[in-house]
């Protein structure tokens, strides 16, 4: 649990506020003359953003995402760390790792050129400890203006090597996934998780017609989502990432997740900045790694 007061200290007026929900999630939310973003502080995990000059947001979150302690939130912004995936020992422990359902503590917020920033650290448990026991301090600064900009901070702070694999794991609204393309792959390897990892390749741009879970690997350019029905281009900038994931349920694999309405999946793609499988990292004793994203949208 989060107490208001305080986090009440982190507040500027008129542009970053804090709520509780019924449920006792805490959320910061962020209102300002270029944007609107929603955070939650379990998992800092941004559910919504809107740049103010789009009618609709950029980022998605399911009418049936649960907003419940220590449950995963269906769409918004995850953040899949230490792992991405299954867990490349324990079946048992959980995919994508724990950060997306634990307490983030807020250490930061300033305003400054029309943008608004909150900077959150992960708060390590017993829980925590026992699935990861290394000292890591990770942080997730996240900046909201005309574009979301979010930046994804691991030290190794250890005595050894460390293995690291994570992902933002971007859910984007949409106006039909079945009429977008995504641009930025083509000619890129990619392993199909719907063909039991087979490694492929693309040609041109990527369109959906079923389900599509794959990760592109060793790709560090942009990625555009070409989207005729809301007129608009999603731009997706990254640093820090060699893999990209892309992911669309379709609507037998929503259906059976409980957390999609009908036909919620229509609405939204996942590209997903991050480094897994092949562009998994090692982190040395005392290295710093940063994932970064930029997010905006313009007209067609």
């Amino acid at each position: 649990m989060h107490d208001l007061d305080l986090l009440s200290r982190y507040a500027i007026p008129g542009q970053l506020r804090f709520r509780a929900t019924p449920a006792g999630l805490a959320f910061a939310d962020i209102d300002n003359p270029a944007g609107t973003a929603s955070v939650c502080l379990q998992g800092a995990h941004l559910t919504t953003f809107r740049p103010k000059s789009q009618p609709e947001p950029v980022v998605w979150l399911s009418d049936a995402a649960r907003l419940l302690p220590g449950k995963s939130i269906r769409g918004g912004v995850p953040v899949c760390w230490p792992w991405f995936g299954a867990h490349p020992s324990d079946s048992r422990l959980p995919a994508h790792g724990f950060a997306r359902t634990v307490p983030w503590d807020v250490i930061d917020s300033g305003a400054s050129a029309g943008v608004t920033h909150i900077t959150l650290q992960l708060r390590p448990t017993a829980a925590t400890r026992a699935q990861w026991p290394h000292d890591t301090p990770l942080t997730l600064r996240i900046s909201v203006g005309d574009t979301l900009d979010m930046a994804l901070t691991t030290r190794n702070a250890s005595a050894g090597a460390l293995p690291l694999s994570e992902a933002l794991h971007t859910y984007f609204q949409v106006g039909d996934v079945a009429q977008v393309e995504l641009l930025g792959l083509d000619g890129c390897t990619y392993l199909d998780k719907t063909e039991a990892f087979a490694r492929r390749q693309q040609h041109g741009a990527v369109r959906f017609s079923g389900e599509t879970d794959r990760v592109y690997v060793g790709t560090h350019s942009e990625c555009v989502i070409h989207d005729p029905l809301l007129q608009r281009r999603i731009r997706i900038a990254k640093q820090g990432s060699a893999s990209t994931v892309v992911w669309t349920p379709w609507e037998d694999k929503a259906a059976a997740m409980g957390d999609f309405t009908a036909h919620g999946w229509r609405q939204m793609v996942c590209v997903e900045s991050a480094n897994a499988a092949d562009d998994s990292l090692v982190l040395q004793p005392g290295q710093t790694h940063t994932l970064q994203v930029r997010y905006s949208a313009e007209a067609l």
